[in-house]
């Protein structure tokens, strides 16, 4: 939980910012600036942080929706749960932080 300048990203813009982007439209947001930073690790981290985590629960919300009565109630709080968790992960990613979600943080550590 590291809180620090992070410099500038290879896309120009200040590492914070960058970071904050890569969690604006989930997975795809990731995507775009895993592709398009190759130097700032911070970025790098939570690009590859969104990926991951919006994937799992766009997969864990379509997998609820198959459940009859009780799934459609519980992807209706994965749906509140994600916002919330969106909305975190933005502004962590903001303030310069090292934020690492519980699984998902120790996949995405590991600069690849």
């Amino acid at each position: 939980m590291e809180i620090k300048n992070q410099g500038k990203s290879s896309t120009g813009m200040d590492a914070n910012l960058a970071a904050l982007l890569s969690y604006l439209l989930g997975f795809i947001t990731g995507i775009i600036f895993y592709s398009l930073e190759k130097k700032n690790k911070f970025v790098r981290f939570h690009a590859r942080q969104s990926i991951v985590t919006f994937i799992a629960l766009f997969v864990l919300d379509i997998v609820l929706k198959f459940l009859p009565i009780l799934g459609c109630r519980l992807a209706g709080l994965l749906g509140i749960a994600g916002i919330i968790l969106w909305v975190i992960l933005m502004f962590k990613a903001y303030q310069g932080e090292y934020f690492k979600l519980p699984f998902v943080g120790r996949i995405t550590e590991q600069d690849s």
